[in-house]
Order: structure tokens, then sequence, then C-alpha cells
């Protein structure tokens, strides 16, 4: 991507912020079902993805530099540590997808939708809304279900332990939201995930070699459906969700976002052949809804209060926050 083209796309994302987030959610739905066809470690996978991402973005992020400045120490910072999180929540998100399937693990990393606000809640001392617990309650039954702890016949070679990974994922994926959010950072997107990708590739080398090992030369089947990842989900989905979030509520963000995992389950069957069953479906429907409700409720005492600064119950309130979530 040139830097003429990367202008016109963040001024088109910043233009028409709604078709733009609900495009780059799709294309982060992706993601699951290219990782799963290259069948590449989850070290190997992660490496690949951010790495093939970077010439995309590298013209950009100097277009970025010379309009508003580099990133300082600090933002520098912030972008390596945010990358380290990051690249545990992509192989743990990789090995889910091995264990439960690539639809129903994008539903499962959801869950960082309430492990964000208790760190604020934690650490900053931010009040969560009543309604907290209920939603919990929901979307522990919700991850039961999904993780076919209770049932028999579920999909994937072993639910139980994919459902832990995923829930992992989740964990490392909100303390990836979470540092951002407390970096208050206003200096450019495009930069700072840059440096996300930069510290997640160093990472997941160090990382792979322990775990699984990393395959430096895949093969050429595997490494085009890991350049598809690097498009679709890194660039195509990630960038476009951080440059136009600023221009909608978190509530509309929210709920356009949902479109990543309901269109990974999709994607998933058409393509995999995954066949959800139905508690798992049931658990699904669960996550989804306590994940809107969680982050509508966020919303409303945001409003409510008057504009006080957000708690960081959806990574959607910050445009210059890079995304998951769903997915990784």
């Amino acid at each position: 991507m040139d830097r003429d083209a990367g202008v016109i796309v963040s001024r088109a994302a910043r233009a028409r912020p709604r078709p733009a987030v609900a495009l780059g959610a799709l294309g982060i739905a992706t993601s699951g079902i290219f990782i799963d066809l290259s069948g590449a470690s989850p070290g190997t996978a992660t490496f690949f993805r951010c790495a093939l991402a970077l010439p995309l973005l590298w013209p950009l992020a100097r277009g970025e530099r010379r309009r508003t400045g580099g990133l300082s120490w600090r933002g520098g910072v912030v972008a390596a540590a945010a990358g380290a999180f990051f690249a545990g929540d992509a192989m743990l998100w990789t090995q889910a997808i091995l264990e439960v399937g690539a639809g129903v693990t994008a539903v499962l990393v959801n869950t960082q939708v309430i492990i964000v606000p208790l760190l604020s809640s934690l650490v900053d001392r931010e009040r969560l809304p009543r309604s907290f617990p209920v939603v919990v309650g929901c979307m522990g039954t919700g991850i039961v279900l999904t993780g076919g702890i209770l049932g028999t016949g579920v999909s994937g070679d072993a639910p139980a332990r994919g459902t832990v990974h995923a829930v992992l994922a989740a964990l490392c994926y909100s303390g990836f939201l979470f540092l951002l959010h407390r970096g208050g950072r206003t200096e450019g997107v495009v930069q700072s995930y840059c440096g996300v990708l930069i510290s997640a590739a160093a990472v997941s080398i160090t990382v792979g070699v322990l775990w699984q090992g990393i395959t430096v030369t895949p093969g050429w089947v595997a490494l085009g459906w890991l350049a598809l990842t690097a498009v679709c989900g890194q660039v195509g989905g990630w960038l476009l969700v951080a440059l136009a979030t600023s221009r909608l509520s978190s509530t509309v963000s929210s709920a356009l976002l949902m479109l990543t995992p309901v269109g990974a389950l999709l994607l998933g069957a058409l393509v995999l052949g995954e066949r959800p069953t139905l508690p798992q479906l049931l658990g699904c429907a669960l996550i989804l809804a306590s994940a809107y409700a969680a982050s509508g409720s966020f919303h409303r005492r945001f409003t409510n209060t008057g504009g006080k600064p957000r708690d960081s119950a959806s990574w959607t309130d910050r445009a210059e926050q890079p995304d998951r979530n769903g997915l990784p």
C-alpha cells in the first residue's frame, strides 16, 4: 500500500465509519479460517501474519510520520508492550482454532468485554455498573456451554482444552487493550500499529521456539494462506477498524463488531465444515448477547455521567487502538 493510497483509505474510513467498521470486522472474521487452512503452528502463524503485513503498512506509517511527527519514547514502549500481549493472544487463539474450531474460538475471545473493565476496576478504581455481575454470570454460562463441558458430541478435536486456550487468549487481548487505554495516546494510529506488529513478531519467534516450534519455510500453500491473513485480517481488518471507530459511539461500534464472531461462525460452517452442537450455539448466543449488553451498559454510564472518561469496557472507545476479537 503506497502513501497516497493509504491517505485515501484513511480519509474514506473516517468519512464513512459505519461501512468501514463493518468491512473491517468481516475482514477480521476471515483470519481464523485462513490460519486453520494454513495448518501452521501458533508461533509460525503469528510471526508471518504480522511480518507480512508490515511492508503494506510501512509506506502509510512513513506518510503519517511526515504529517504528524514520530512516536514518542513512551508511545514506543506502550506499543512494544501491547505487541507482546497481542502475540500471546494470537498464539493462544491459533491453538484454540485447532482444538475447538475457528468460528467458536472467535466467539469465545469476546469474553475480553468483561475482562477489560475488571482490570480497570482493580487498577484504576473505576466503578462497574450494577448489571455487571449478571452479565458475568451469563457469559460464564455461555463459556461452559460453548466449551462442551456439559455435553458430548461437540465440535472440535479438544473443545474443553480449546476453550481454556481461547479464554487465556482473551486475557492477553484484554491486557493489550488495557495498556493502550492507559497509554492515552494521541499519536499516529498507523505508526503505533506497526510498533505493535514488530513487537508481536519478535515475541512470537521467541515463544514459538519453545512452544511447538517455528517453521521458517512453511511452504507456498501455507504461506499463501498466511499472506491472506495479513492482508484481510491485519491490514484490511484491524486498520480499518482502528481508523474509523473514533467517528462512532461505542454502542454502534460494538454492534458492528459483532459481525466478526458471527461471520467467523458462518465461514467456519461454510468453508471448514464446522458444525457446532445446539448447546454450543446456545453458548455462543449467550456470549454475544452478554458482550453487547456489557458494552452498552458502559456506554450508557459514560453518557449519564456527563461525558466523564469512559471505562475501557470496549476497545472501540478509542480510535488510536489497533483490533480482534473478537479477534486477533
